[in-house]
């Protein structure tokens, strides 16, 4: 037996035998979309993507030195989570520091559901990619035992071939999609989530350096 049997299935005269050959090939094919899948949500979900370290720096800076109209034009510029964040609080700023609080957390929670929303494609395949290599192994085994009843209970073994490679090799392309798949998803999916984390908690920081400003302009206006 060659290395044939892990792209199509024969049956015992040689010829191809064509549902379980479509299994292997349909596998086959979800095996690149899953390469292509893991490609694009470790790309969409880095770190400079989400929480780039200069533009978390600059905006404290601005919001430390009081400069809020240039810390609110820099965020509005800005195409990661941490600027939508932060541009979403600071438009609340007339409403208090409690406003942009709550402002920052829905902002952060609308992102993150977002990004893990687009990863479910990945926890997905990594589900029904055994599934479908288990329905290729119960096909595979009622080919052999219909060989077997066929043939009296004396089935060449070159016949039984066929249905065996089915359900071993549909079984194998379907773990072989599955294990990548699901450990992909739950390592991306974690680091989208703490940085997700991080960003919120570098935007109290900032919202906490605005609080005193607040404080001292309304002790002004009470005085």
């Amino acid at each position: 037996m060659n290395g044939a049997i892990f792209f199509y299935s024969t049956n015992g005269d040689g010829s191809i035998e064509w549902i379980g050959s479509s299994m292997i090939w349909l596998l086959l094919a979800l095996s690149i979309a899953n390469v292509v899948l893991i490609a694009i949500a470790a790309s969409s979900n880095r770190r400079r993507d989400m929480l780039p370290a200069d533009e978390a720096r600059e905006l404290r800076t601005l919001l430390a030195g009081g400069r809020y109209q240039e810390a609110i034009d820099r965020a509005r510029r800005g195409e990661s989570d941490l600027a939508a964040i932060v541009t979403r609080a600071l438009d609340h700023s007339p409403d208090g520091t409690e406003a942009m609080v709550r402002a920052s957390e829905q902002t952060a929670d609308e992102l993150l559901t977002a990004r893990l929303r687009r990863l479910e494609p990945l926890n997905i395949l990594g589900q029904v990619a055994p599934m479908i290599g288990l329905f290729g192994t119960v096909y595979g085994m009622i080919v052999a035992f219909q060989t077997v009843a066929s043939s009296g209970g004396a089935a060449d073994p070159v016949l039984l071939a066929g249905g065996i490679g089915t359900a071993l090799v549909t079984t194998f392309w379907g773990l072989l999609i599955a294990i990548p798949a699901l450990s992909a998803y739950a390592v991306v999916r974690n680091g989208t989530i703490a940085i997700s984390d991080e960003s919120l908690a570098a935007v109290d920081e900032m919202v906490s350096l605005f609080r005193p400003k607040q404080t001292a302009g309304a002790s002004g206006a009470t005085a």
